[in-house]
């Protein structure tokens, strides 16, 4: 990196901090724009490229001439006031993992920046009756499960009749977001920021839109996603009702006995003790049919069954071992790039996209602000009506 900048105008050169620079783009979605490399490695960046930069940044551009000492300190203010209430600490769930805030940051802000912009524009959102109802415990695990499906609008067998494990996935994201739980799922190219980590989610704080952050990557626990991501969505759900906000990184394969309140109103939710106790499990047959029923993954199950002393621990590493190595052994598919009204629509969620639509056709906000702020210039005005076909 050079350690000279010079922005230049019409062949004049007016010398900038470096420090400055950085310290101003590198933490926003700008960083990986291409004049901003450029930049650091030629020492020098055309005004208009850097006007440019600011503006995505969301940065003053004026700032970049200003003494390191005092963009520093409006960085680090800012940086705290948007982070206040989400926890530093990794939610960690039956895994040592944890994950530095700067590697998931960006989508944090993100996140942050569309809470606040759907709760400017949107007048009918009303409270969040999910956000803390189970700080306090009602009873037994079982009570407060019951409790959280209850306010979702969910039956207490209501997942396990969806037909498949991606259809019960679905059908909670439609039941959380109807209650104003918002759910993003990670789509790589359409979020601020590329996932260099191995972690399940995050849960951003809002008292009135919440925000779940659901990563769809390879977790290195050789487990099929869509049971997985249940389980991570389920265990979120319940990390925002108990008041938690965090990263969150959860190893479906680890029989800790002591999983902890979360666990236990987690399980309840997905596979309640009293059902479990009706199945037999004496063989990794039976593990993959209760399974396919309760609409988890293998391990999970397993997992589920040992807490319950169904399985032994000897059983348990023995029929890992063997999903291990029958997971490792299935052919994988090439992730596509999808269409960018679908990529959009994954990353943000249906409810936000659906709101912000609302806003955009009542004059709140104009077609370029819709594709710029909810959108992230990831679709042109003329795919909005596209877009919106994508939400159905």
């Amino acid at each position: 990196m050079t350690a000279r900048l010079d922005v230049v105008l019409q062949g004049s050169r007016t010398p900038i901090d470096v420090a400055v620079f950085t310290d101003l783009i590198e933490n926003s979605v700008a960083a990986g724009r291409l004049p901003y490399r450029k930049a650091l490695v030629r020492g020098e960046i055309r005004l208009s490229d850097l006007i440019d930069l600011a503006r995505v940044a969301h940065v003053p551009w004026p700032l970049f001439f200003a003494p390191f000492d005092v963009v520093h300190a409006q960085v680090e203010a800012k940086t705290a006031k948007l982070l206040q209430g989400l926890s530093k600490d990794t939610f960690s769930m039956n895994s040592r993992a944890t994950v530095q805030l700067r590697d998931v940051e960006l989508i944090v802000k993100d996140l942050l920046r569309k809470q606040m912009l759907l709760r400017t524009h949107d007048e009918t959102l009303a409270d969040n009756a999910i956000v803390g109802m189970l700080r306090k415990p009602r009873g037994s695990a079982a009570d407060d499960a019951l409790a959280l499906l209850d306010a979702i609008g969910l039956e207490p067998n209501g997942l396990r009749q969806a037909p498949t494990k991606k259809g019960a996935l679905e059908l909670l994201i439609a039941h959380l977001e109807a209650n104003q739980v918002l759910v993003a799922r990670s789509v790589r190219g359409f979020m601020p920021q590329l996932i260099e980590v191995k972690f399940s989610g995050l849960t951003v704080k809002d008292r009135t839109v919440p925000y779940i952050f659901l990563a769809r990557g390879d977790q290195g626990d050789a487990q099929e996603p869509e049971g997985r991501q249940l389980f991570t969505l389920t265990l979120m759900a319940v990390l925002v009702a108990r008041n938690i906000f965090a990263p969150v990184t959860y190893d479906g394969r680890t029989p800790a006995i002591d999983g902890g309140r979360e666990y236990e109103i987690t399980a309840e939710i997905l596979m309640p003790a009293a059902d479990v106790r009706q199945r037999e499990f004496g063989s990794l047959d039976d593990i993959r049919a209760a399974a396919d029923t309760f609409k988890v993954t293998p391990s999970a199950m397993l997992v589920r069954a040992e807490h319950l002393r169904l399985v032994t621990a000897a059983e348990t590493r023995s029929y890992l071992a063997v999903l291990e190595r029958d997971f490792a052994a299935l052919a994988r598919s090439q992730a596509r790039t999808p269409k960018p009204v679908n990529g959009v629509r994954t990353y943000n969620g249906r409810a936000l996209s659906t709101r912000m639509l609302g806003a955009l056709d009542s004059g709140k906000i104009t077609p370029g602000e819709f594709c710029r702020s909810v959108c992230g210039n990831r679709i042109k005005p003329y795919e909005i009506s596209e877009f919106r076909e994508a939400l159905r």
